[in-house]
């Protein structure tokens, strides 16, 4: 893996380039990681994969943990890998112990010995050991170590518990790590500042390659989120890359970058497609600015649509105008409306499909943005607008 940052924009936001050595084609950072459920998005197979914008859709997400049902780990190892095993030789796999989705941090059964999640198959508790079994096994581009994961409620003694097991972890991942993929040290430490100050300060003594920064969309506010991120990335060196779970909406993904992270695990998408709604918001400087001018759809809060609302049985356009998608280039708003409402599975693939192509533009737009050392006029545009519309709908509902 190597890295290096092209641009600067801001202060602290930054764009820069990743090479990993299964993909022939670098990416550009900010980046997305694709949220997998044993290394495939949830409602898009393998076949599909290439209608997606490349390689922007070519960094995919997945927790060990998934595969603790199933195939087995030695069964998976004898196959190869997860490259051999999925047949995507040129996607470049990331590794996290919580997937936001089905893998989430327990805090209350973690202790010394390891990390707790609750996972499909119950509350398991996952020693060092046996996590680097399963990242031997699956052979990932990047992996992160294992983390002591904590909510922002707890208390300050839990926090500091918190990130002295995830340095001894670190420590013991790293000497036990395989001869393939990327090592990305884990940094927590809840809501304290100085926790985190501390953990981002002995991982970076470490010898690893990038840093996870975990711990975040576990209960903390927005508005506190900036102050913990910048006491976070100030004290790690500007060469490696930096690694977040937990944040997905726009706002927050913006609030990261600002904050001078690269890549972003998001369960965004996937929460979306399974609800019915589809992103609509725009993408450039120009289209943001003529949105706080032009009324908005019906169903819709300016990010995004409802297509099970009524209002689109019969609305023969496709979700966005211009979108080159394959889903908004073959399909209209009616023909998703009627999948939703007969409980059709191919209504999550199409509206999967959208959903991921306009995020990874809107990542395109971040990046633009910095390289035009504009993101924070960007940004500003971006959050105006959502608060503009929000105000005229408050006015709106007052009024009748």
């Amino acid at each position: 893996m190597k890295f290096a940052v092209k641009a600067w924009s801001n202060g602290r936001a930054r764009a820069g380039v990743l090479h990993l050595g299964c993909c022939p084609t670098p990416f550009e950072t900010p980046s997305l990681l694709l949220s997998t459920r044993k290394g495939l998005p949830l409602f898009i197979s393998p076949d599909l994969l290439p209608s997606l914008p490349s390689p922007d859709s070519h960094l995919l997400q997945l927790s060990p943990l998934h595969f603790l049902e199933g195939l087995s780990i030695k069964t998976i190892s004898k196959i190869g890998g997860l490259h051999q095993m999925l047949g995507l030789h040129e996607y470049g796999f990331v590794a996290v112990p919580r997937d936001s989705i089905q893998c989430l941090p327990e805090a209350n059964g973690t202790n010394k010995v390891g990390a707790s999640f609750e996972t499909p198959c119950g509350r398991l508790l996952i020693k060092s050991v046996e996590y680097m079994e399963m990242i031997s096994s699956l052979r990932p581009e990047l992996w992160a170590t294992l983390a002591d994961e904590v909510p922002a409620w707890v208390s300050d003694k839990r926090n500091k518990t918190s990130a002295d097991r995830t340095i001894k972890w670190l420590d013991e991942c790293i000497a036990l790590s395989p001869a393939c993929g990327a090592v990305f040290g884990a940094i927590v430490g809840g809501s304290s500042l100085e926790e985190r100050q501390r953990c981002a300060q002995e991982v970076a003594r470490r010898n690893v390659s990038g840093y996870w920064i975990g711990g975040f969309g576990l209960g903390e506010s927005m508005d506190e989120r900036p102050t913990l991120l910048n006491a976070v990335t100030e004290a790690l060196p500007e060469e490696k890359p930096r690694l977040i779970c937990g944040i997905g909406l726009p706002e927050e993904i913006l609030q990261g970058v600002a904050a001078g992270v690269d890549l972003f695990e998001s369960t965004y998408i996937y929460h979306l497609t399974l609800g019915g709604f589809a992103l609509t918001f725009p993408l450039d400087r120009i289209e943001i600015n003529a949105s706080n001018r032009a009324s908005s759809d019906l169903g819709s809060d300016l990010r995004k649509i409802n297509l099970r609302a009524t209002v689109f049985r019969k609305d023969t356009t496709p979700i966005v105008e211009g979108c080159t998608c394959y889903t908004c280039q073959n399909h209209t708003r009616a023909y998703i409306n009627h999948l939703l409402n007969v409980h059709e599975m191919l209504a999550q693939i199409l509206l999967e499909i959208h959903n991921t192509h306009h995020f990874l533009g809107f990542f395109r737009s971040v990046r633009e943005a910095i390289k035009a050392g504009q993101f924070e006029e960007f940004r500003k545009d971006f959050v105006q607008s959502r608060c503009d519309h929000l105000a005229v709908a408050a006015q709106d509902v007052s009024f009748n």
